[in-house]
Order: C-alpha cells, then sequence, then structure tokens
C-alpha cells in the first residue's frame, strides 16, 4: 500500500515538473483508474499554493 502511495507521488511530481518517462507513464496509464492521481495532484497543488503563501507572507513581515 505504502509503495503505491509512494509510486502516484513520485509519477505526480514528475509530471508537475515535466519530467515522467515514458515508462512510468505507461504503468501510470496502465492503472484501472486515474482518481488517485488526479487526488494526488489536487493535493500536491494545494501544499504548493499553501507553501507559496506561508513564504510570501514571511519574506513580507
Amino acid at each position: 500500500m505504502l509503495g503505491r502511495i509512494w509510486q502516484i507521488f513520485h509519477s505526480t511530481i514528475a509530471a508537475f515538473f515535466g519530467v515522467q518517462s515514458d515508462k512510468n507513464r505507461r504503468r501510470d496509464f496502465a492503472t484501472d483508474s486515474p482518481m488517485p492521481y488526479i487526488l494526488m495532484g489536487i493535493v500536491l497543488a494545494i501544499a504548493l499554493v499553501l507553501s507559496l503563501i506561508f513564504l510570501v507572507s514571511r519574506v513580507v513581515n
């Protein structure tokens, strides 16, 4: 279970930066449902926005 979550995290981070390998992309698209990748993408996008808000508020103060 933890290995699957790590694989989804790794694939989502790679997609964020646009460096996903073809082998991993094929593995990801061979899964039954895209929902875990969508949810991980939403969580990581929220984390990115919150960290940027925190960073900017620290710099401004």
